[in-house]
């Protein structure tokens, strides 16, 4: 089991992608609208740090997130917040800041600021847009997010089932009248970055394969106006499939993630490999405080979060469970099977506290990690399929993951 912290950072910068010695032309087509004026543009990036490290047994915690704060924030303002990163930021009066660039650097900038301790940064994840985003890994990976948004109209359903089939597996969805969504769909590339444009994929490239999908899907009803959905099941699970298997000849796809609402998606990574995820939300309170501490320990430990009354969270929860997707259906698992197991999973917690009032906590304190650690197999016992991964928020700014393996 992989278990690690996340915590988010906001920046505000500018920046412009562009080099001198090419063409107007040259730079527009690797850079797109990003060449921007001479002067640069502005983003506000959001900055996700990720962490990994043993728990310690006493404070139940990987790294403390306050030294995280602390040295993070550090370094952001000395180098990135409210600077223009072509003049301000080393090496980016060299290398172009883009995003594949930008988040390999600042995972660099980070690493050696957490030598002293045995938590280590794993990876760095730069959203400079809703649309566009960047990971870089700690063992040398790249990947390059790219979020396409479209609305879209259809009937959840399968030619290869009956009727009766169909209405018991999909409910509601399966009207013939149809439904809609807003769809988020994440494209993710994985590669080696060019080193002299400092993308993986030039800018016109991609435009062409997301016009090519919106053209497909946006503002249609897919299970009549795409000739090339026709006889196939219409599922979350499916279309992923279909994206991955049609953009993968013209870009080094990794995985195809669709959110057809916020708390519903699917992934497909080739292969038979899918991933079904739902997301849900439990209200409870909580004291972090560890009976392996001493009372003026815990207080420095955990500071406000070891007030005596405790306080709480609206907590958010993320589920994945990993399979193969049943041909005839077009699914992986039952939606309402997922959403029933893990309510009854938190059910015990739903307005309680989970010191007090619950006997997970008795003999460790209550962090996101443990929390997780005692979720987990609550979770899989209800489901007939295993967890790939269990995302946790406590707050937006900061969220824990436990997954199997590091992927």
């Amino acid at each position: 089991m992989y278990l690690v912290l996340g915590r988010k950072f906001e920046l505000s910068l500018s920046y412009r992608l562009y080099r001198p010695e090419w063409t107007v032309e040259r730079n527009r087509a690797v850079f797109g609208p990003h060449v921007a004026g001479e002067h640069g543009t502005g983003a506000n990036p959001t900055l996700w740090l990720v962490f990994h490290g043993p728990v310690d047994p006493h404070t139940g915690m990987i790294i403390d997130i306050a030294l995280v704060k602390e040295r993070i924030n550090k370094l952001l303002s000395a180098r990135y917040d409210h600077r223009y990163l072509n003049l301000d930021t080393p090496p980016f009066d060299r290398i172009i800041p883009t995003p594949e660039n930008v988040t390999r650097q600042l995972l660099a900038d980070v690493e050696p600021l957490f030598d002293d301790l045995t938590a280590r940064p794993v990876a760095c994840h730069v959203a400079f847009s809703p649309a566009i985003g960047a990971t870089a890994f700690a063992d040398g990976r790249i990947e390059r997010d790219y979020w396409l948004e479209f609305s879209a109209a259809r009937r959840t359903w399968s030619p290869h089932l009956s009727e009766d089939e169909n209405t018991r597996l999909f409910g509601a969805a399966a009207s013939p009248s149809g439904h809609g969504h807003f769809y988020r769909l994440c494209l993710t590339a994985a590669g080696p970055v060019d080193p002299e444009s400092g993308v993986m994929i030039p800018d016109s490239d991609t435009a062409t394969i997301f016009d090519d999908l919106l053209t497909l899907f946006d503002h249609r009803n897919l299970s009549v106006d795409v000739p090339e959905l026709r006889g196939v099941p219409i599922t979350t699970e499916y279309l992923t499939r279909f994206i991955f298997n049609r953009v993968a000849p013209l870009m080094p796809v990794s995985h195809v993630r669709l959110s057809e609402n916020p708390y519903f998606f699917a992934e497909y990574l080739g292969g038979d490999r899918h991933l079904v995820g739902i997301g849900s939300a439990f209200q409870a309170a909580h004291r972090l405080h560890s009976p392996q501490l001493t009372d003026e320990e815990n207080r420095k430990t955990y500071g406000k979060c070891n007030s005596l009354n405790g306080h709480g969270h609206r907590y958010r929860i993320e589920m994945t469970i990993a399979g193969i997707m049943d041909e005839r259906s077009g699914v992986v698992s039952p939606l309402a099977h997922l959403q029933e197991g893990l309510g009854r999973a938190l059910a015990a917690w739903e307005h309680k506290h989970l010191d007090w009032d619950t006997e997970d906590f008795i003999d460790k304190p209550s962090t996101g990690e443990n929390i997780l650690r005692v979720l987990w197999p609550k979770i899989e016992s209800t489901l007939d399929h295993p967890l790939h991964h269990l995302r946790l928020w406590e707050t937006p700014n900061n969220r824990f993951t436990l997954r199997k393996g590091i992927r």
